[in-house]
């Protein structure tokens, strides 16, 4: 089953679990799909789901500089060796940002918030792991 949002179940767990005065690593699995799926009402003209994701990214990239985070690594996903039959990725990001509270602050932004719907129309599917740094 396809994973494109956090639910509040899920925030609060990473409220919880994630440390309040460390820096925090985002890890973002993700797969396109070949076309963006946006609201039958919606605007916004049809394209890619890459390039949905590039709309996204525009706002979500100056959000994420605009608290003190960083792209640390964005690759293409080439060949899974250890996952689920048919898992696959496209690409992976990683990102850093100074605290947990910087990263929910992030998604609590209204132009944040609305970008989102380019994200959403984006993906067939994704994960967002929160990790630590080392050391």
């Amino acid at each position: 089953m396809p994973s494109l949002n956090p639910s509040r179940e899920q925030l609060a767990a990473f409220a919880e679990q994630m440390p309040d005065d460390a820096p925090i690593l985002m890890l973002n699995l993700l797969r396109y799909r070949e076309a963006a799926d946006y609201p039958a009402d919606s605007e916004h003209a049809p394209c890619s789901g890459r390039e949905a994701y590039r709309r996204y990214s525009r706002t979500a990239l100056a959000k994420v500089q605009g608290v003190g985070g960083r792209v640390e690594l964005l690759a293409a996903a080439q060949v899974a060796l250890i996952a689920p039959e048919g898992e696959q990725w496209d690409e992976l990001l990683l990102v850093r940002y100074p605290s947990k509270a910087a990263f929910l602050g992030m998604l609590a932004d209204p132009e944040y918030r609305a970008a989102t719907v380019h994200r959403t129309a984006a993906l067939a599917d994704s994960r967002l792991i929160g990790c630590l740094p080392p050391g």
